[in-house]
C-alpha cells in the first residue's frame, strides 16, 4: 500500500508483487524506492443478477460519526461522453462510480447501506485483502456497515450545504474514506466519493459488473511508477472536473445518473456551490492540491498524507490547504512539500501525527486493528503503525472538520492555533 513499503510480506504479498503497494506511491518522495505493485487485471462479466454467497468472514465495524445528522447515501452511475477513457482510449467515453453522502432525516425505514458492494467486496477480498496480510475468507467486506441509511431523505435543517469531493489514493476504492465521509457528512456537508475506473482495483457498477485496474508494467522502477502517478492524476482532475460540473444539475434536483437512479428528496435547492472543498488520501491528497490550483470554483484543499505530482508543487497554493501526515515523513523530508510550502501564499497549516503511517489516514487505520491474530502484525504495523486507532481518527476527523468549518462555513476554531486545543499525539506546525 504505501511507497515505503513493507518489508515483511504474507506468502500471498511474496508470491506476486501486488496493486496495493501502490496505493501510497505518492506519499514518498519521487525517487524513493519502492517494494513493487501490481495485481493482474481482468473485468468480471456482469453474469447472472444474483448476489454472491454471503461471508462467514469476521464482521467488522466502522466507528460512528461524530455529528449531530444522521447520514444518507447513494450510488449513481456516470458516463461522460464528452472524452473518450483516459486509460483506455478505445473506450469512447468515461464511465465513474460515485457516491453522495449527506445529512439525513431521521424517519423513515431505508436499509443501512454497505461499506462496499457485494462483487466489489468479493474481488477485494481475492485480490485486494491477501496485500494487507489478511487472507481471503477472514473478514465479511461485504457485510461491513456503514452508518449510513441508503436513499434517505436530506435534512433540511442542516442549512446550505457546503461540498468536499473525496479521492482515494492511487489504486484505493472509494470506499477507503468512508470514516472520514460520513463524519463530514453527519456534521452537514454533502460529500461526493468518487472511484476512477480502470485505476481503483475494482470498481462495480450496476448489474453487477466490476471493472479491475488496469495490469501495471512488470518493471516498476522509480521512473515507471512516477509516470504512472503523473498520467493517474491527469485522469482523476479530468474525473474530478467532469464531477464538479455536475454539482448545478445536483442541486437543480436532476439526477445525472446513466441509469436513472433518482437523487434523494430533499437534495434540490439545499447545496451551497459557493462552498466547495476537495479532500484526499494520497495521490487524492495531491490531485486535491492540482484541483484547487486549476479550478476557481474550489476554495479550500486536505491532502491526507500524499507527495505531490503536477505544477502545483512548484506553484504552490493561494487557498486554504490543510496537510495531515505522519513524524517521519512531513515537509521537512519531503521534496514536493518542501517547494509547495515555500511557494504558497494562502492559508496552511501542517499537522504531523505521532506512531502513524500511510495507511492510518484511510479506513485501514478503523478496521485492522480489529482483526487482531487474523492478520500479519508486521504489515499491520507497517501500514497503520502504532498509534491508537480510536485517538487517530478522532483527531483526523476533528482536524478535517475544524478546517472545513473554518473555510467554507467560515467559523471560527481553535484547533490550528491553540495547543490546548490540540488532540494527544498531534502537532500542528505552522
Amino acid at each position: 500500500m504505501t511507497a515505503d513499503a513493507p518489508t515483511h510480506r504474507s506468502p500471498a504479498q511474496r508470491s506476486r508483487p501486488t496493486r496495493r503497494a501502490l496505493l501510497g506511491l505518492a506519499a514518498a518522495t519521487v525517487t524513493g524506492a519502492v517494494a513493487g505493485a501490481g495485481c493482474g487485471r481482468a473485468t468480471t462479466p456482469p453474469g447472472p443478477a444474483r448476489r454472491p454467497s454471503a461471508s462467514s468472514g469476521r464482521t467488522v465495524s466502522l466507528p460512528a460519526p461524530a455529528g449531530s445528522h444522521p447520514v444518507g447515501t447513494v450510488d449513481l452511475h456516470l458516463v461522460d461522453r464528452s472524452r473518450p477513457d483516459p486509460l483506455v482510449p478505445s473506450k469512447p467515453y468515461r464511465e465513474l462510480m460515485i457516491s453522495l453522502w449527506y445529512p439525513a432525516v431521521r424517519r423513515g425505514r431505508h436499509a443501512v447501506a454497505p461499506w462496499m458492494s457485494p462483487r466489489a467486496a468479493a474481488d477485494w477480498d481475492r485480490h485486494s485483502a491477501p496485500t494487507l496480510g489478511v487472507d481471503p475468507g477472514t473478514v465479511d467486506w461485504a457485510g461491513i456497515p456503514t452508518h449510513a441509511r441508503s436513499a434517505a431523505p436530506v435534512a433540511r435543517d442542516a442549512g446550505q450545504l457546503p461540498i468536499v469531493l473525496f479521492a482515494p489514493g492511487d489504486g484505493g476504492t472509494r470506499s477507503l474514506g468512508t470514516t472520514l465521509v460520513e463524519d463530514l457528512a453527519s456534521r452537514g456537508h454533502l460529500v461526493l466519493t468518487v472511484d476512477h475506473t480502470y485505476e481503483a482495483d475494482q470498481v462495480e457498477f450496476p448489474g453487477g459488473r466490476v471493472e479491475r485496474a488496469l495490469p501495471l508494467p512488470d518493471e516498476l522502477t522509480p521512473q515507471v511508477i512516477a509516470d504512472l502517478l503523473v498520467a493517474h492524476q491527469r485522469a482523476r482532475v479530468a474525473d474530478m472536473t467532469y464531477v464538479l460540473g455536475l454539482l448545478g444539475r445536483l442541486d437543480r434536483g436532476d439526477s445525472p445518473a446513466a441509469d436513472g437512479t433518482p437523487l434523494p428528496d430533499g437534495l434540490r435547492g439545499a447545496l451551497d456551490l459557493s462552498a466547495i472543498g476537495l479532500l484526499g488520501q494520497s495521490l487524492g491528497g495531491s490531485v486535491a492540491a492540482q484541483l484547487a490550483h486549476d479550478d476557481e470554483r474550489v476554495g479550500a484543499a486536505v491532502d491526507l498524507d500524499g507527495g505531490l505530482f503536477g505544477t502545483v508543487a512548484r506553484t504552490g497554493l493561494a487557498k486554504p490547504f490543510l496537510l495531515l501526515d505522519r513524524e517521519e515523513h512531513h515537509r521537512d523530508n519531503e521534496p514536493t512539500w518542501t517547494t509547495f510550502w515555500a511557494a504558497s501564499t494562502g492559508w496552511r497549516r501542517e499537522v504531523r501525527f505521532a506512531d502513524a503511517q500511510h495507511g492510518s489516514f484511510s479506513d485501514l487505520q478503523a478496521i485492522l486493528p480489529q482483526l487482531g491474530g487474523h492478520t500479519d502484525p508486521a504489515v499491520t504495523a507497517d501500514l497503520i503503525g502504532t498509534a491508537d486507532p480510536r485517538r487517530s481518527v478522532t483527531a483526523q476527523r476533528a482536524y478535517v472538520a475544524a478546517f472545513f468549518d473554518l473555510h467554507l462555513k467560515h467559523r471560527r476554531t481553535r484547533y490550528f492555533d491553540d495547543p490546548g486545543a490540540r488532540p494527544e499525539g498531534t502537532r500542528v506546525v505552522p
